[in-house]
């Protein structure tokens, strides 16, 4: 499953490396330093729904050889998404689910893309573990979508009481500071 991004969403670096904006570093700072849910941020921050957009979704078994580490298993599901609201693209993300294990419901919700993963998650008990070094994992993203932007990105792995299940590299966009009207 793939699908083009709308023409009218506007994607953005966070912000320009010669930028004085203090407010947006420190939110940004903010940003990658949280450790909950980056999708209910993201409403919170656009007063309402986000839009999900899936532009690539499919099972797998080449993956890069931090995911085979860090994940169980030898198959997973890829799956490449931008969160939106008003026009404006608020993070992408690249997702590895490790489909060993996985519980069959939450694989079909997965699977139907029509919700963002952190409305998943949420009535699951998770960890969020800091991943380093996940540059394979970035530059995988940002050919799919473009915008390259190291310093707002970030990568973390999901754990349940079952074991690992997800790992995740994301990229906050401009969108997240809400500049509109």
């Amino acid at each position: 499953m793939s699908s083009p991004l709308p023409s009218s969403w506007r994607r953005e670096r966070f912000i320009d490396p010669d930028s004085a904006d203090n407010d947006a570093r420190r939110l940004l700072r903010l940003l990658l330093a949280q450790n909950g849910s980056t999708t209910r941020l993201c409403e919170t921050i656009a007063d309402g729904p986000v839009s999900l957009q899936v532009l690539h979704q499919a099972p797998t078994e080449n993956v890069p050889l931090l995911v085979r580490e860090a994940l169980p298993g030898a198959r997973f599901i890829e799956r490449i998404t931008s969160l939106a609201a008003h026009g404006e693209v608020m993070m992408d993300n690249l997702t590895y689910i490790a489909l060993h294990g996985l519980d069959g419901t939450l694989q079909r919700e997965l699977e139907a893309g029509q919700a963002p993963i952190g409305h998943l998650l949420a009535r699951l008990w998770v960890r969020r573990e800091s991943v380093s070094d996940a540059a394979a994992l970035h530059h995988r993203l940002w050919g799919m979508v473009g915008t390259p932007d190291p310093a707002s990105a970030r990568a973390y792995r999901i754990v349940t009481p079952e074991g690992p299940r997800m790992l995740i590299a994301e990229t906050y966009r401009r969108g997240m500071l809400m500049q509109r009207l």
